[in-house]
Parts: C-alpha cells; sequence; structure tokens
C-alpha cells in the first residue's frame, strides 16, 4: 500500500525555492523560542529585565555628557538627553537583531543537527524577542517625552508618529537581513564574528545617532543618508521631537536596500542551511 507523505525533507532545490510557507506552519514553535530566548538571557542574573531600563540610560547620560556637554555637538535645540535617548532607543533595537541573528547557525548547531524544522523560525523568534526590549525602553523613552513637556521643553510631536510600526518593521527587517548574511558567512569563516560586533560600533557613527543630519551637508549628508539606518532615526526624531525635517526620498532608498538586503539574505540563508552541518 503506497503511503501519501504530509512533508519530503530534501537537500535538492531551486535557489528561489525559499519555503516560506513552512515558516508559517511553525508559529508555536517561533513562540517557544522567544521564551527561550527571554529566559536563557536573563537567568541567573541580578536585575533581569532591568537591563532594558538600565542600559540606554546609562547610554543616553553618558552620550549626554561626552557629545552633548563636552563636544557641544548640536541636538537642533531639543533637549539633549532626548535627542540622544530617542536615537539609542532605535539603535538598540536594529543592533541587537543583526548581532543576534549573525550568529544563528553558529550557536544553534547542537538543535539544527538533530531535529528538522524551517531555520528561518530562528533568526526571526530572535527579531520578535527583541522588539520586547524596544518596547520596554520605547515606553521610557514616552515617559521621559512627556516629562519634558510638561517642563516646558520646546518640542514639536506629530502625526508621522502614526508610521512607528512601519518604522520598527522596517528595522527588524533590515538587521535581520545584514544578520542572516552575516550568519550564513560564518559557517565558513568565523572571524565575521568578531568583525560584526566591532564593525557594529563603527556603523553607529556612520548613523546620525550621535549628532542630528542637519548638521551635515553636501556630499557627506548624501552619502550618510545612503546609510539605510540614517533616514530611520531621522525620521523617528522628527516625529516625536520635531526636530529636523522628514527625508522621504531617502527612506524609500533605505526601504528598497531592506529589500534587496533581506531577499538576499533569505536566499543565501536557505542555500547555506542544506549543508552547513559539515562546515560549521
Amino acid at each position: 500500500m503506497s503511503r501519501k507523505w504530509q512533508k519530503v525533507i530534501t537537500a535538492k532545490r531551486g535557489l528561489f525555492e525559499l519555503n516560506l510557507k513552512d515558516v508559517f506552519k511553525y508559529e508555536d514553535l517561533i513562540k517557544m523560542f522567544v521564551k527561550r530566548n527571554f529566559i536563557s538571557h536573563y537567568k541567573q542574573t541580578v536585575l533581569g529585565p532591568l537591563w532594558y531600563v538600565i542600559s540606554p540610560l546609562i547610554t543616553s547620560v553618558l552620550f549626554t555628557v561626552v557629545f552633548g556637554k563636552i563636544a557641544n555637538i548640536s541636538t537642533d535645540g531639543v533637549p539633549q538627553f532626548l535627542f540622544y535617548m530617542a536615537g539609542n532607543t532605535v539603535w538598540n533595537y536594529f543592533a541587537t537583531c543583526l548581532t543576534s541573528t549573525s550568529n544563528t547557525f553558529t550557536s544553534n548547531a547542537h538543535l539544527f543537527g538533530k531535529v528538522y524544522f524551517p531555520r528561518l523560525t530562528m533568526p526571526i523568534a530572535t527579531v520578535i524577542y527583541s522588539a520586547i526590549s524596544f518596547v520596554i525602553q520605547f515606553v521610557i523613552f514616552i515617559g521621559f517625552l512627556i516629562y519634558f513637556v510638561m517642563s516646558g521643553a520646546v518640542l514639536s510631536p506629530n502625526l508621522f508618529i502614526l508610521l512607528t510600526p512601519i518604522l520598527l518593521i522596517h528595522m527588524a527587517a533590515l538587521g535581520m537581513g545584514f544578520g542572516i548574511i552575516v550568519s550564513s558567512l560564518t559557517t565558513k569563516y568565523r572571524d565575521l564574528s568578531v568583525l560584526v560586533s566591532f564593525g557594529i560600533q563603527l556603523f553607529m557613527y556612520i548613523t546620525p545617532i550621535v549628532y542630528p543630519v542637519s548638521a551635515l551637508s553636501g556630499k557627506w549628508k548624501t552619502l550618510i543618508m545612503l546609510n539605510p539606518m540614517a533616514p530611520i532615526v531621522n525620521n523617528f526624531r522628527y516625529a516625536f521631537l520635531g526636530c529636523g525635517k522628514p527625508e522621504w526620498g531617502y527612506w524609500l532608498l533605505s526601504a528598497v536596500i531592506t529589500f534587496l538586503v533581506l531577499l538576499f539574505g533569505i536566499v543565501l540563508f536557505n542555500r547555506v542551511e542544506k549543508d552547513f552541518m559539515d562546515t560549521v
């Protein structure tokens, strides 16, 4: 009697045969990975999730002292602490998505070698888990925003705040795209993991985190705004603080770059997962 299989697993597949439908069938597995990441990350820590709050606050205070008070860098007339906290809130989410997904294969080889499931569920779960820290930091940022407004600070939040979910998805896609590209390459080139931790710090300084876009001009502004994270940070600040002006053209370009990076990342990830156990 012939048996009809529901799923046939094979290493032979086309370059663009991504099987993304399989990922959505493993919704419960993604939720489990999110829960696992949260528990394992803060297991046996004293402060636990409070680090979500402590880290951006310390960084924002440090930026305020170094770049605001000592270097006297302009913040477009908005309170320096609020300016840097807005940038850190956005940047931390992107950086976490990138660095966390960049070691998907190497840190989970023991699991991948035992059972089949769509490997893409792992970086997706990582991005969702990282969104938890963004939400907490975002709420803290809103709290400080309300405090400064009530204290008389000249701020101009506007309706572009409604675009925040789109900005969040944009950052997640960009961070995941770069992350899974690095993860795919580190199966053969392990030193790339070291380069990521170093490179993400340099990448921050070519993103308007510690300085406003208005401080740039000419070719320097063009070069900086070609960085796909630059218009995201700029538009986030414009929406909540009213500083600067929206850069919709660069944001559209950033969206195109993000789509291409994510597509290339998924294709490369899909190709590497077939035989990565032989090289990892």
